[in-house]
């Protein structure tokens, strides 16, 4: 951030032991909002996400956008002396976040239970994949494999079969999960002055996402069907071919816009008292006859006049966009971001805040910063607080 005075978390300390996806999606949104943000990776190696790939100009897409505003020190945590640097750092950090397989910390006394009982007012969290508790808790969870495991692939992709959502689904919603709850350990220190610890699961996450087709199942006995680019219980809710090919999106949600829909759009204001469709319910039972008409009118026209058609109607819409169309899309904010291979272009973190201009530190190389930090967290040879 341009001006650190106004941004929230200026003067806060985190201290992130973290790898892949889910804790430096959180760091790094600590990190946007004014935070010093210390990355511990492993030394030699780092953090494995470093070589996922390749592509943001010889850097990995997905370190390259996790990682901004932090510096990097590389630490062996089993040896004595580096050991040492990272309990110096913990004594005046804020936070403490960790992602690394359950009880690989408390083997060398540096979970979160006993760091918080060395270090009170210390905020920690613990990011897995299955909680620290239950028959999976050891179990490896990477994104994909929790999709399945929750259910998610479940109601994801078309009739023919189960899909994978195309990011990094859980990973990113356990990363926000896990921001909020530290947020509000810190609010919360600052009314009781002690820390506390957070812990977050993925697929707790997940099935926290899972609610609703989980209570159909649960009290309706209904499945969810997987129905691609259509709505399960809205109609019409879903995605219409145009004349040229082209995909678009409409919604229409209640009792207004299905009248503006049948004047406007499908011609026929009558339509809009018909029996068959006249409620949502009405028009679920008969949707077979009803996407009839809609294609009717979707197909005689081109995508562009067809949005033309749907804004002036007041109907709301969405075009089915690639990539390519979401890169050169006039609605998408870019920041810049310094890697060691040379400045990327990411898009501008969603949290806008009045008064304060975006701007993203740079991605660190392996162990960047590594000897400013051993030299300004070196151990005291005497007993004493840090000053």
């Amino acid at each position: 951030m341009s001006d650190t005075n106004s941004s929230p978390l200026s003067g806060k300390l985190v201290i992130a032991l973290e790898q892949a996806v889910a804790a430096p999606f959180c760091s790094s949104r600590l990190a946007d909002a004014g935070a010093r943000v210390i990355k511990v990776e492993r030394k030699g190696a780092g953090d494995f996400a470093r070589a996922y790939d390749s592509a943001a100009n010889g850097e990995s897409a997905y370190f390259t956008w996790l990682n901004r505003g932090k510096e990097s020190i590389a630490l062996d945590i089993k040896s004595e002396e580096d050991q040492a640097i990272l309990l110096e750092m913990l004594e005046t950090a804020d936070v403490f976040i960790q992602n690394l397989l359950p009880g690989a910390l408390k083997k060398l006394g540096l979970d979160s239970a006993t760091l918080r009982q060395k270090f009170p007012r210390l905020v920690t969290c613990d990011i897995t994949g299955y909680g620290e508790d239950g028959p999976m808790q050891n179990a490896k969870a990477y994104d994909l494999l929790v999709q399945c495991e929750s259910g998610l692939a479940s109601v994801t992709g078309t009739p023919d079969g189960p899909g994978r959502v195309g990011v990094s689904v859980c990973d990113i919603a356990t990363g926000m999960t896990a921001h909020a709850g530290i947020c509000e350990a810190l609010i919360a220190r600052d009314q009781t002055g002690k820390g506390r610890g957070v812990s977050v699961a993925m697929f707790d996450v997940m099935a926290d996402w899972m609610a609703v087709p989980l209570l159909y199942h649960d009290y309706l006995g209904k499945p969810t069907p997987r129905v691609g680019l259509n709505h399960t219980v809205i109609c019409p809710y879903g995605a219409y071919k145009c004349r040229d090919g082209q995909l678009v999106v409409i919604a229409v949600q209640h009792s207004g816009e299905w009248v503006r829909f049948c004047e406007l759009i499908l011609g026929d204001s009558n339509l809009a008292t018909d029996p068959r469709f006249h409620d949502n319910t009405s028009r679920l039972h008969h949707k077979q006859e009803l996407e009839i008409l809609i294609n009717a009118v979707f197909s005689s026209h081109d995508r562009a006049e067809m949005l033309k058609r749907l804004d002036a109607a007041g109907i709301a819409f969405g075009a089915v966009n690639d990539v390519a169309s979401l890169s050169s899309h006039p609605q998408l904010d870019r920041s810049s971001v310094a890697t060691p291979s040379g400045e990327i272009n990411v898009p501008t973190p969603p949290i806008r805040r009045s008064g304060v201009e975006t701007s993203l530190g740079p991605c660190p190389a392996l162990d960047a910063d590594g000897e400013a930090i051993r030299a300004e967290f070196a151990p005291r040879t005497q007993e004493g607080p840090r000053t």
